[in-house]
């Protein structure tokens, strides 16, 4: 069967048109293979289970004695085995990604990687441009995923009982390998993150007066030159001020400050800068605002929404005129 056929199929289902019949054969048959998948698996191991599962069912199906209608009917069943082995690829990295919300989602289409790598005296550095997002596993086991302008630096081995990374700038999310007997700090400008088995976000672009860094998972100690170690807990945040050096611990929205991984925009009372950062980190664009407004407190979200409609809705909210060209955003008074 086409893979537009499954599509549809996939999106029938999604969307609640499936028969009551329908919906109860295909549901059945998710939860009576779904019992096998209790821990996490990675695309490529469910894929083999998968296909796995199709063969066993495919065995089953005997084909009849060469009468052309009834050839025509195992044909079908065919089809059908083979649109429900889609399916189940489809429902188990739903189900994986409910069950695991910290973890980083896939790269949006059209948001590719656009890295800069470099290695020299020990060190790999990192670049990623405007618009792009890109995934890194390191030696030791642990994940980095690298927003857009970002740029960050770490040793192709580990050696002693530290596992040192320099985020120089930019923003990017981290899951600690679990060494006990290593601890993995994450430098950014006067601010260092120390983990052991954690997962958390760290924001330092030049531009912003804050460096952020928030926990999901596990515990972190935030230091920094100027005053006492900071303990996180999952759902707190440290933020450091660069002008007044103080660090400050308060509560965050996980999707307002991890949507980035996703595509989304999510904006609660930002600045200016803040909503700048965003949009062009999202969509790669320079943003030149030759309005007299510039100090904004702007609330809103956006889910894998166009440029075009983002820059509406917030000059509507903020009453400006745009232009949008190639790789440029302009900003007027209205």
């Amino acid at each position: 069967m086409e893979q537009d056929q499954i599509r549809k199929i996939l999106e029938r289902y999604n969307a609640g048109q499936c028969t009551p019949e329908e919906t109860a054969v295909i549901e059945e048959w998710f939860d009576s293979i779904g019992d096998q998948y209790t821990s996490p698996k990675k695309e490529h191991e469910i894929q083999a289970d998968l296909a796995a599962v199709q063969r066993t069912l495919m065995n089953h199906i005997q084909p009849a004695p060469p009468v052309r209608s009834l050839m025509r009917s195992w044909y079908y069943v065919a089809a059908a085995v083979t649109v429900l082995v889609a399916a189940g690829a489809w429902f188990f990295q739903q189900k994986q990604r409910a069950a695991n919300p910290s973890s980083p989602e896939q790269p949006l289409a059209g948001n590719i990687a656009q890295t800069n790598r470099t290695v020299a005296d020990g060190f790999v550095t990192v670049n990623t441009s405007k618009g792009s997002r890109e995934q890194l596993v390191l030696e030791d086991g642990s994940t980095i995923v690298l927003n857009a302008a970002t740029r960050l630096r770490y040793p192709e081995h580990f050696t002693g009982n530290s596992r040192d990374i320099y985020l120089e700038e930019g923003e990017a999310w981290f899951d600690a390998a679990p060494k006990p007997e290593n601890a993995f700090t994450v430098h950014a400008g006067n601010v260092s993150t120390t983990a052991l088995g954690t997962t958390f976000n760290v924001r330092a672009y030049p531009h912003e007066q804050q460096i952020t860094v928030a926990l999901l998972t596990g515990k972190v100690k935030v230091t920094t030159d100027a005053q006492a170690p900071v303990i996180l807990q999952p759902s707190e945040q440290a933020s450091f001020d660069r002008r007044s050096l103080q660090l400050v611990k308060t509560t965050f929205n996980t999707e307002e400050t991890i949507g980035w991984q996703k595509g989304y925009l999510v904006f609660k009372d930002a600045s200016y800068e803040q909503v700048r950062i965003a949009i062009e980190n999202r969509y790669g664009v320079t943003i030149i605002n030759e309005s007299d407004k510039k100090d904004w407190t702007y609330t809103g979200n956006f889910r894998q929404e166009t440029l075009a409609n983002v820059i509406e809705t917030i000059c509507l909210t903020e009453s400006l005129s745009y232009t949008i060209g190639k790789d440029t955003v302009l900003l007027k008074n209205k």
